[in-house]
Formats: C-alpha cells, structure tokens, sequence
C-alpha cells in the first residue's frame, strides 16, 4: 500500500463507499491523544503478552483460540507501526489507509486498517462469547461434575 498510494489522495476502491486515503496517525482512534502515543505503545504491549499468557494458561477452546488470534493479530500490527515507523521506536504513527465515509464519528469520516478491524471485530466477539457464556474450555456455563458434587456437599 506505502508504494502505491500517496498521502491525502484518495483513490476510489467501490465508489465514494469505499476508498484508500494513505494517512499516518499519530494518536489513538481518530488521532486522539496524539501527545501520549508511547502511552499506546506500552498499552499494545500490555495487551500482546496478556493475550498470549491467556492463550497459553486457560484457553482449550477452538473458538476462544481463533477470537484471541484475531485480537492479538491486530494488536501486534498496530504495535508494529508504533515501533518501526517515524517519527521514532515507540512513537511511530500508524498506516490507515482505509476510508468508509458514510461511516462517519463526531466530524470526521473513519480512516482504518485492517489491524483495526481485527482489533474491533475481536472485541466483539470477546463480548458475544462473555455474554453468551462460552467459557475458554469451549463449556457454555454448565459445572463439571466434581464442581457439582463439591457444591452440593457444601449445601448439605
């Protein structure tokens, strides 16, 4: 994508509905905290070892695998940028580059990449597997049976 587009022209994909516009953010989600962004990179790390840790100890479910691989995917993307790009290791802008401006927050249109949307559909679905209960050995909320029978024998 770095060889092929140039900052701030946008090149239509699908129409007006889709587009790459080549931009290099500084801050968070629409560039907030722009002053803090070795705050993110500490964060985004944070967050890898984290998920790998989970990954590593608790999670033996196939679907908690693939959501968790997703989320970390994205997470270690963005990190890579923070790490690599300029201005410097550890405050490096991150590549967006996709344009969706019928989506529009506060005022302006949402420019993205694809680590963004493994960021946002693996949240998602971190909350759709909470609230549905599906625990991370793939169980939906139901107790093993010596679970079972060590709470009946408290209740006796």
């Amino acid at each position: 994508m770095l060889a092929t587009l140039t900052e701030g022209q946008p090149v239509e994909v699908v129409g007006e509905g889709l587009q790459w516009l080549l931009v290099f953010n500084p801050g968070a989600a629409f560039s907030l905290g722009e002053d803090v962004t070795w705050i993110f990179t500490i964060a985004l790390a944070l967050v890898a070892c984290g998920i790998v840790v989970l990954a590593i100890l608790r999670v033996r479910s196939r679907l908690w695998a693939i959501v968790l691989g997703l989320l970390l995917g994205g997470v270690l993307g963005n990190l890579t940028d923070r790490l690599v790009r300029d201005p410097g290791f550890g405050v490096g802008h991150v590549v967006d580059f996709i344009l969706t401006p019928w989506m529009w927050f506060w005022t302006n249109p949402a420019i993205y990449n694809v680590a963004d949307i493994f960021i946002v559909g693996g949240m998602i679905s971190v909350a759709l597997l909470v609230l549905i209960g599906i625990s991370f050995d793939g169980s939906r909320g139901e107790k093993k049976p010596e679970e079972a029978e060590s709470t009946e024998a408290a209740d006796a």
